[in-house]
């Protein structure tokens, strides 16, 4: 651009579409998109017209299968549920039988050590009193 030049800044898109618009023209513009919205509106076929009942009775059959397997999810989620409660309680009564036997192991090798100990005593005891006697 050239120093002095003149920006002319295009038109805005109001401007375009009013162009040359009287008022009336475009109060009977406003006037017949009203009248053909009416005319959709009223076009509409009446709510006891068969091919309307039968749309509605499609819409409802769908909702109805749609909440039977709603429904059949939930109950398989609840089977699901209490399939997993069962495993962890088994799960539980395993860890316990486990523990328990555990405990009885240990106990069982606990006597056992203390009775080794008590039967060496009674060698050492033995040994000694041998000992003792042949002096």
């Amino acid at each position: 651009m050239t120093a002095g030049a003149v920006v002319v800044p295009p038109p805005s898109r109001t401007a375009t579409i009013f162009k040359g618009n009287k008022f009336n023209e475009r109060q009977t513009a406003s006037a017949e998109a009203k009248r053909a919205v009416l005319a959709k509106f009223q076009s509409r076929p009446p709510a006891d017209d068969p091919a309307v009942q039968a749309r509605a009775a499609e819409r409802r059959a769908i909702a109805e299968a749609r909440d039977a397997r709603m429904a059949e999810r939930r109950v398989e989620r609840e089977a699901e549920a209490a399939r997993r409660e069962a495993e962890r309680l088994a799960a539980e009564v395993a860890e316990a039988e486990r523990r328990k036997a555990e405990e009885a192991s240990q106990a069982e090798e606990a006597r056992a050590a203390a009775l080794l100990k008590l039967e060496q005593k009674a060698a050492r005891d033995a040994r000694y009193a041998a000992r003792k006697a042949r002096r």
